[in-house]
């Protein structure tokens, strides 16, 4: 498993000439990296009675860190495979017209999941953007430029993943499946230049 590698060993990993691990891994793992630097601020902030007011909510948004910061872990190697999947589909024998259907059925499945899956994973880094967002504005102040680096790593793991969900549209030949997933980056792509520009404004304002 790829998370389970040293530092180290996984750089080494990630620029050899194998194709994967590649960006989409990578995205998850900004993505991951955002939301346990959020969970650290939650938990900077959670017992101190500056923050009491906000102890409740504080530790709620711990909760849900933890949380997407597993998830997107999980998606570092789960990225790989779906690649691995694709590659698999294209190496499907291809002498037949049998073959050939039962081929190209395959690349199509494994390139669905393929896209599905970043999409994902760019929805989880909104999450963990929307929190970073949240905890910088109410959390332990000392902590501030931590929750900021936790939104711009967010912000870098969603687009990062949505340029891997382009890539993959463009070869999957089903209209209603592609203008379903167009729609869907569409809404995140919204969503998260709000959130970014929320986040720089609370920063200037927090940090300086």
């Amino acid at each position: 498993m790829l998370i389970a590698m040293k530092i180290t060993e996984f750089l080494e990993e990630l620029g050899s000439n194998s194709p994967a691990p590649g960006g989409g891994s990578i995205s998850a793992l900004a993505g991951a990296l955002g939301g346990a630097l959020t969970a650290m601020v939650c938990r900077l902030t959670v017992g101190s009675g500056k923050y009491a007011e906000v102890e409740t909510e504080v530790t709620a948004l711990l909760a849900e860190a933890d949380a997407l910061s597993g998830v997107l872990t999980r998606y570092v190697d789960a990225d790989t495979e779906a690649f691995n999947k694709v590659m698999a589909a294209y190496k499907l024998p291809k002498a037949t017209e049998a073959e050939k259907l039962d081929r190209s059925a395959a690349i199509q499945q494994a390139m669905m999941y393929a896209t599905n899956l970043p999409l994902e994973v760019a929805a989880c880094c909104l999450k963990v953007l929307t929190m970073a967002v949240r905890i910088l504005a109410i959390g332990n102040s000392n902590a501030a430029s931590d929750a900021a680096v936790a939104g711009l790593m967010a912000h870098a793991g969603l687009h990062g993943a949505l340029y891997n969900v382009k890539i993959n549209l463009g070869s999957i030949k089903a209209p209603g499946f592609q203008q379903e997933i167009q729609t869907k980056m569409d809404l995140i792509i919204k969503e998260d230049e709000r959130l970014h520009s929320e986040l720089i404004a609370v920063a200037g304002k927090v940090i300086g």
